[in-house]
């Protein structure tokens, strides 16, 4: 499963990670034992990916917040590839 804000709103939840951890940096994200690459995390800070539901999981733990206080939904891992599927199937 995957976590989908509204535009803008996956970039400012991070910025709250990071607030919250008193890190530097989304790099600095990465000290707290997550086993993902930087680009990845990168990918996740520019919107151009959805969160995994366990990353987002595992933050919200990290950082103490409250679940409930956000606005996302939650989309089948498969979300994206339907709709892409589709408009290559056209041509």
């Amino acid at each position: 499963m995957r976590i989908r804000f509204k535009r803008g709103r996956q970039r400012k939840f991070l910025d709250l990670v990071v607030e919250k951890l008193s890190s530097p940096s989304v790099r600095g994200i990465l000290q707290f034992g997550l086993e993902i690459p930087y680009s990845t995390l990168k990918n996740y800070y520019n919107e151009s990916r959805l969160l995994p539901e366990e990353l987002f999981d595992d933050l919200c733990e990290l950082a103490r917040i409250d679940k409930k206080d956000l606005d996302f939904e939650v989309v089948d891992d498969n979300w994206g590839r339907v709709k892409g599927g589709r408009k290559s199937k056209r041509k």
